[in-house]
């Protein structure tokens, strides 16, 4: 049996490592551009987190405020029968709005999470970009750390979640008020 020799061929980049890094440095100039660059997409980014952290957010309290409306309700020929159909919906709305909130904050975080990881790159690579850097100072080495932004992130990715269990309480609570006549 005869091997063909294209198969045995291995195929390797015909770009050097020196190369790359002749690329990056016409493309940013100087590790000082880099940091810069990356500083700039971390805080576009989590502007973009905070923006559609906002949104959910509002969207949510609005959402909490229909419910209680609705399990308020009271009129006497049609209270009870909306009090049983609305707020199971606006739960439901409730989850669904978590479920598609999610994503996009997942992207946003995981985003941030790239673009730290390349500063914590370039500031290892570079260790005397932290001395020269005096225009903006660099967080301490427990502001930078992994831990350190991955924490202050925390409450955007846990907020959708937070709100589905939330929903789903709500929900449940709802209908089991309505279905065995609790008076309040």
């Amino acid at each position: 049996m005869e091997s063909d020799p294209a198969s045995s061929t291995i195929i390797t980049s015909s770009t050097s490592v020196s190369d790359a890094q002749t690329a990056d440095a016409l493309l940013f100039g100087s590790p000082k551009d880099r940091l810069d660059f990356y500083r700039k997409e971390i805080q576009y980014e989590t502007a973009i987190l905070s923006n559609r952290t906002n949104a959910y957010l509002s969207a949510q309290s609005f959402l909490v405020i229909a419910f209680a409306s609705s399990m308020a309700n009271v009129n006497p020929e049609w209270g009870k029968l909306f009090t049983l159909v609305v707020p199971p919906f606006l739960t439901l709305l409730g989850l669904i709005s978590s479920m598609h909130a999610w994503p996009g904050i997942r992207a946003a975080y995981e985003i941030i999470d790239h673009w730290h990881f390349k500063q914590s790159q370039l500031l290892h690579s570079q260790p005397a970009m932290g001395l020269a850097y005096d225009d903006s100072p660099l967080f301490s080495e427990h502001e930078s750390s992994e831990k350190g932004y991955r924490k202050s992130l925390m409450f955007s990715m846990r907020t959708p979640w937070l709100f589905s269990v939330f929903w789903f309480l709500l929900g449940a609570f709802s209908i089991y008020a309505q279905t065995t006549d609790m008076a309040f």
